[in-house]
């Protein structure tokens, strides 16, 4: 049994497409199909109340603590079966896409973990919004990698690889860089729609919230690295942080793309002078959140 665990705080504007999507085409299926978790972590929206509104296939977990890490595990304990997904309330994933997700990983026995491709609609989004995705969604780690989509599916054994992480701000960022290349798959048969930021100050709110969780990421690497009985040279620890190579190459295959290539960079700097505070601080829980994807999105 495949199962969907839906972590979300104040949700309630956009939780029910997500639902209607996951529901649509399941109930000539099974029981085998549909078993979809939603935790509801410290909300004081009607969230709970419109993921029940969606009937009997839809299980509310409501737990009085604001926290993502926390109604993961919760969801775990209420999940039913696997290959299992951990999908993100403010996305659309539909039920056909769930069974591409979860063919991939029953079909291959060396595929722990799965994403779907990321379809980003920039239509409404301000022009330094649009130029900054269109040089994002050309860099390999982004490409490659399975965060930033707002959906993991994972094996049993891909299960136990993610639980052992620490709370970490950047949970899906870790959980891709937790598998290696040959172990982790973006099915791109598989479809997941991503609402950016409309508005340049939510996007910079978006880059100090990765900026910051990155470097919490990090320090949380060098910490096991150097925690044990090791010796030579370590390897450096796998990172999804791009580089100016990174940029010249998407320059190379599209020119055109200059002035998405200089929003970037200016995008970047921000948020490295935004996260400073924090990471000085240690802050890695304040979640700066972006309103303006989830306007006129119920």
């Amino acid at each position: 049994m495949t199962s969907i665990v839906i972590p979300a705080h104040n949700e309630g504007v956009v939780i029910g497409r997500l639902l209607d999507a996951l529901l649509a085409d399941t109930a000539d299926r099974g029981p085998g199909e549909g078993d979809i978790v939603v935790v509801c972590n410290g909300c004081t929206d009607d969230t709970a109340r419109v993921a029940a509104a969606r009937g009997p296939r839809v299980r509310v977990v409501d737990i009085p603590t604001p926290s993502k890490h926390t109604a993961l595990r919760v969801g775990d304990e209420h999940a039913r079966g696997f290959p299992r997904l951990y999908v993100d309330a403010d996305v659309i994933l539909g039920a056909a896409d769930v069974r591409a997700l979860t063919a991939a990983l029953d079909g291959n026995p060396e595929l722990l973990a799965a994403a779907p491709g990321r379809d980003i609609p920039l239509t409404g989004c301000a022009w330094p919004v649009r130029a900054y995705y269109r040089v994002w969604q050309r860099l390999p780690a982004v490409r490659e990698g399975l965060f930033g989509r707002g959906v993991i599916a994972v094996t049993e054994a891909g299960h136990a690889r993610i639980a052992a992480l620490p709370p970490l701000m950047a949970d899906d960022l870790a959980a891709s860089l937790a598998f290696g290349p040959g172990e982790r798959r973006v099915v791109e048969a598989a479809r997941v729609v991503v609402r950016p930021p409309r508005t340049w100050a939510d996007l910079i709110k978006r880059k100090i919230r990765a900026s910051t969780s990155s470097a919490e990421l990090e320090r949380a690497q060098a910490a096991e690295r150097t925690g044990g009985e090791r010796t030579g040279e370590e390897p450096p620890a796998p990172s999804a942080r791009t580089g100016t190579a990174d940029l010249r190459a998407v320059l190379r295959e599209r020119p055109g793309l200059l002035p998405g290539v200089v929003v970037f960079v200016v995008a970047a700097l921000a948020a490295r002078r935004g996260s400073r505070k924090a990471i000085k601080d240690g802050d890695f829980s304040t979640w700066l959140r972006d309103e303006s994807s989830r306007q006129g999105s119920a």
